[in-house]
């Protein structure tokens, strides 16, 4: 999304006020970032995450 929205990785965390940082491991995958975090970045795109119910985790 923030490709289609022209927007470098460094204007992303200023404007979520996260790290750089962040944001690569964010666009790379990492499965072990803060879902707060995470959340302010897609607040940008007017997206969010929400927990899955651990009884939905099982059934993978």
């Amino acid at each position: 999304m923030r490709k289609e929205y022209g927007i470098t990785q460094e204007e992303l965390a200023l404007k979520a006020g996260v790290g750089l940082r962040f944001v690569r491991e964010l666009e790379q995958g990492k499965k072990t970032l803060r879902m707060d975090k995470v959340n302010e970045v897609l607040a940008l795109f007017d997206h969010q995450l929400a927990p899955v119910p651990k009884k939905l985790e099982n059934h993978e």
